[in-house]
């Protein structure tokens, strides 16, 4: 089961119309399992729908290299046959999956894109989820770890080291994408737009019209129809990740896809994180290991204090909605 779990405060339309001298266009696309959208203001109709052109092109070149369901992707070439010899890739892929290997050290193990094996046997790679045996979680645990995966820089190639191996471009592929598709909005000189990826990573380029920025609500995880925050941003972007995205029940319990590679399992204490960064590869990336480690782990690891932020991680604002148990109510708070 997926939903949406930011709300967009912009007023859908599909059309262009007049904003003052601005024109507005907003257009969607299908790709990389979901749906982009962009919503973007300029002085001329021809340059604006050029590069909302340029943008949606760009976001299927990176479904051709990101893919994991696609079989001629680079990543599925990586996937069927970095086990038996090492596989060179493009400089792209190699930077991104670098800047993977440090999300995964800076974040204890609780980032790691080898859960794709997992993914599978809690049945969220083609599906909504299923309850796995704890033998199945078992047989799969010596395939995950980015430990086991060898970056040669010097031949830009990658290795896995243990057979069996998968990497799940899901917690960054579309945060990736959001800033690619930035770059070349920012390329044709369009001076605002707001770029969605599944309405859970989005970039605010500059502001609307008469604006200050972009507005976004934050909605409740357990009550999409209740806002739990609402901010304004501008050259900024806000990722979530919570337990209302994907998931689903058994024994009474629910089971997100947010998984623990440490464990094998489903993280949980968590309902939802936001996250405010610079970059949307950033925001998207840094929601699952938040969920998974939690709120004093954030404190301690990723903002010294409210005043004072690691220096890696400045302009970031965390936004955190914790799974209390015995109570009603379940406390959303940005982290002070």
């Amino acid at each position: 089961m997926k939903q949406v779990v930011l709300l967009l405060l912009i007023g859908a339309t599909a059309a262009l119309l007049p904003a003052g001298e601005m024109l507005r266009l907003e257009q969607s696309l299908d790709a990389m399992g979901s749906v982009y959208t962009i919503v973007a203001y300029g002085e001329d109709r021809g340059k604006l729908m050029a590069a909302v052109d340029q943008a949606f092109e760009e976001v299927r070149r990176l479904d051709r290299m990101l893919s994991n369901y696609k079989k001629d992707s680079e990543l599925s070439r990586v996937n069927a046959g970095a086990a038996n010899a090492p596989v060179q890739v493009s400089e792209e892929l190699f930077r991104l999956l670098e800047a993977c290997a440090q999300y995964t050290r800076e974040s204890d193990g609780a980032f790691d894109i080898s859960v794709g094996p997992l993914m599978k046997i809690w049945g969220f790679y083609k599906g909504s989820g299923r309850l796995p045996h704890r033998a199945e979680v078992r047989g799969v645990f010596g395939r995950i770890g980015f430990d086991k995966v060898h970056l040669d820089a010097s031949n830009r190639s990658i290795r896995f080291l243990t057979p069996g191996m998968e990497l799940d471009p899901g917690g960054i592929g579309k945060g990736y994408a959001v800033d690619r598709m930035v770059d070349v909005l920012k390329a044709e000189k369009i001076p605002a737009a707001l770029i969605s990826a599944g309405s859970s990573s989005i970039y605010a380029l500059g502001a609307p019209p008469n604006e200050k920025g972009w507005k976004v609500s934050i909605r409740h995880p357990r009550n999409l129809k209740k806002s739990v925050a609402e901010i304004e941003l501008k050259d900024m972007s806000l990722s979530t990740s919570g337990t209302s995205e994907k998931f689903f029940r058994a024994e009474g319990k629910l089971y997100s896809h947010i998984m623990d590679p440490r464990t094998g399992f489903p993280a949980q204490g968590m309902l939802s994180v936001s996250i405010v960064a610079p970059r949307t590869l950033d925001s998207e990336a840094w929601t699952k290991p938040v969920f998974i480690n939690g709120r004093q782990w954030t404190a301690r690891h990723l903002q010294q204090d409210s005043q004072k932020p690691a220096p890696s991680k400045k302009g970031f604002r965390f936004f955190l909605c914790e799974d209390k148990q015995g109570g009603s109510e379940h406390p959303c708070a940005w982290l002070q």
